[in-house]
């Protein structure tokens, strides 16, 4: 039985009087006046629903799956809001990471996190796609989460955006992500002198105001946009949380270059 009847059968039993009237009329106005209920009618009143539900407890099943549905789709709503409002920060930042056709018809943008097993594991799906979609332009976005070796690793990466440049700055990233073991500050510097960099200007600006904007805009994206962990993907309208695979990230795709939506 539905809740909103049982709510119905409470409020009939009140209207026949089994309980004690509720409310109270004045002369002048006819307009009722609620009464506070008293000691007794509350108690019959949780004996009432307390029975109900003792009998019929798929209504309780039934108003916990309706306020989660309630709650997901208010969370669906306030994601898309936020998309919406963050297309400039998402797809033409300055600070990120650019990848695969940097005018490509569709972007994908990816939340990443250097000690991620999952992200690492995403690592060959994002290759995958780039490499069978010469349309792609994927964004990189450091969203270091899981502690300041995570930190370190991002800050090293974001700073060797300042000597590197367009597939290098990528492969920087590709290797990094693929180390062994924990990434760090120490991990990330033996990357970059690997590919020649500087390293002491490396860490310098590691700690410059171009690194703490980046991560200050990508902590501040994630938040906005409720983003619980990473990977998380963002193509047109749909955010992806999860390593999920190649095919469900193609068929999005697909589906925005084909309508503009991430589902057609």
């Amino acid at each position: 039985m539905p809740l909103s009847r049982s709510i119905s059968i409470l409020a009939l039993t009140l209207a026949l009087g089994t309980l004690p009237a509720l409310a109270q009329t004045t002369p002048a106005t006819e307009t009722p006046i609620a009464a506070p209920f008293t000691e007794a009618q509350r108690h019959a009143i949780e004996a009432i629903i307390k029975d109900y539900l003792v009998k019929n407890p798929d209504v309780l099943q039934e108003a916990i799956a309706e306020g989660e549905k309630r709650q997901l789709e208010t969370q669906r709503l306030a994601q898309a809001a936020a998309l919406k409002e963050s297309q400039a920060a998402l797809l033409s930042s300055p600070h990120d990471v650019i990848a695969g056709n940097p005018a490509g018809d569709v972007t994908m943008v990816e939340f990443f996190d250097y000690n991620c097993g999952y992200c690492r594991k995403a690592l060959a799906d994002v290759q995958a796609l780039i490499k069978s979609d010469p349309k792609l332009r994927v964004v990189i976005k450091d969203f270091p989460v899981l502690g300041p070796e995570s930190l370190e690793a991002s800050q090293i990466a974001l700073a060797a955006k300042q000597q590197l440049k367009g597939d290098k700055l990528f492969e920087f990233h590709q290797k990094l992500l693929e180390s062994k073991g924990r990434v760090n500050a120490a991990k990330a510097l033996q990357v970059a002198k690997e590919m020649g960099l500087d390293t002491a200007k490396l860490q310098k600006d590691a700690q410059g105001p171009e690194v703490k904007a980046a991560l200050t805009e990508n902590r501040g994206l994630g938040d906005k946009l409720g983003l619980s962990g990473t990977p998380a993907f963002i193509i047109g309208d749909e955010i992806i949380p999860g390593a999920v695979g190649v095919e469900p990230i193609r068929k999005t795709i697909s589906d925005v270059r084909q309508c503009g939506h991430a589902s057609c």
